[in-house]
């Protein structure tokens, strides 16, 4: 389904529904959602795979850090059970059901939510996959939703269980932090991948264009459309964060999201240089194509320009006169061989020193 599809869907299921009620809206990646909790501090790590409500619920509010990731979102059930679990707004459980909406962040009395686009890139056979990320940041805990279970928070994980870098000693700001800092990072691979494959075929449509590069183009467009508009409103998100007077930001991150700031503007900076390249190379294309006829057509031109003399004569000595003069020559036919090659190889001489040829 594509994703213009989606948001009409999702408008319209939205519209059925009274505010703050909790309904899936997107495509079904899962069978079955999933629980993955981390908790921690700066000397120790306990992971628990395939977690459950109650579990989740049993780890909050300790001295420790916690990291509640949840794998399906089309499971409202569970939505809700951990949302009034953990005192969510129910604006913010409809909001996690829904992957359609767009990135934003809103505060609340206990706890804040962000939500984003990932990106994960498969390369040119796959292209990008964009998923929607929900993101609540708690005074000691972190609640992330995902659509798939596949994501982009693997390094995160990896500097969590070895202890490395500084976020086994920082608050749950922090790794809600390097979470959106992963996604971001994410941004960057996949818009190197799609700038790269975009100056090939800059060149290649210089030096030789085919009619199967004018698809490649506008599938390059519909993908920096799709990141354009995942990257402009988490922009906006980050700076909302970076400028947020919240308690549950601590003043010693405040650095971090404002780096993260400048990232997501480099992002954006690539993906409108990106889009620039396209569009000239969609003109280049065309001009490219036009100027081939051009060759084409010039040399049909010169060709038709040298016979026209040519066929003027032999007209002129075809027609069925009883009366022609020159019929009667005895090396007429050989005398006339001669002229038409004169004005043959002339022309061609004439045309090469005004350089059409």
């Amino acid at each position: 389904m594509s994703q213009a599809r989606e948001r009409d869907l999702g408008h319209r299921r939205s519209a059925l529904h009274a505010p703050g009620t909790t309904v899936f809206v997107g495509a079904r990646r899962l069978s079955e959602a999933t629980i993955n909790i981390i908790d921690y501090d700066a000397h120790t790590l306990r992971e628990i795979q395939g977690a459950d409500v109650s579990a989740c619920l049993e780890r909050i509010g300790m001295d420790t850090v916690t990291w509640i990731n949840v794998n399906g979102v089309h499971d409202t059930a569970l939505i809700e059970a951990l949302g009034d679990g953990l005192g969510l707004h129910p604006i913010t459980q409809e909001a996690i059901a829904n992957t359609v909406q767009r990135p934003n962040w809103e505060e609340f009395p206990s706890y804040a939510f962000a939500a984003m686009k990932m990106l994960d890139d498969g390369g040119a056979e796959r292209g990008v996959k964009i998923e929607h990320v929900s993101l609540i940041l708690g005074p000691t805990w972190v609640l992330s939703f995902l659509e798939d279970e596949g994501d982009v928070f693997d390094s995160v994980r990896h500097r969590l269980r070895t202890g490395t870098g500084r976020v086994r000693s920082m608050n749950a700001d922090y790794l809600a932090f390097c979470l959106m800092d992963a996604v971001v990072d994410h941004y960057f691979l996949a818009v190197e991948r799609i700038g790269e494959n975009v100056e090939i075929y800059d060149e290649r449509v210089l030096m030789n264009p085919r009619p199967e590069d004018i698809h490649e183009i506008h599938r390059f467009k519909r993908q920096l459309l799709s990141l354009r508009r995942a990257a402009w409103p988490l922009r906006e998100v980050v700076n909302a964060i970076a400028r947020s007077e919240s308690e549950l930001l601590d003043s010693k991150t405040k650095v971090f999201w404002r780096d993260l700031y400048d990232h997501t503007v480099q992002v954006i900076d690539m993906v409108e240089t990106s889009r620039e390249t396209l569009a000239s190379m969609h003109d280049t294309y065309l001009s490219s194509l036009s100027n081939r006829m051009n060759e084409v057509m010039k040399v049909l031109t010169v060709i038709s320009t040298i016979f026209i003399p040519l066929t003027f004569i032999v007209g002129v000595y075809g027609m069925n006169f009883q009366y022609m003069p020159e019929l009667h020559w005895k090396n007429s036919y050989y005398v006339l061989w001669i002229a038409m090659s004169v004005i043959g190889i002339g022309l061609i001489t004439y045309f090469r020193r005004r350089r059409w040829i």
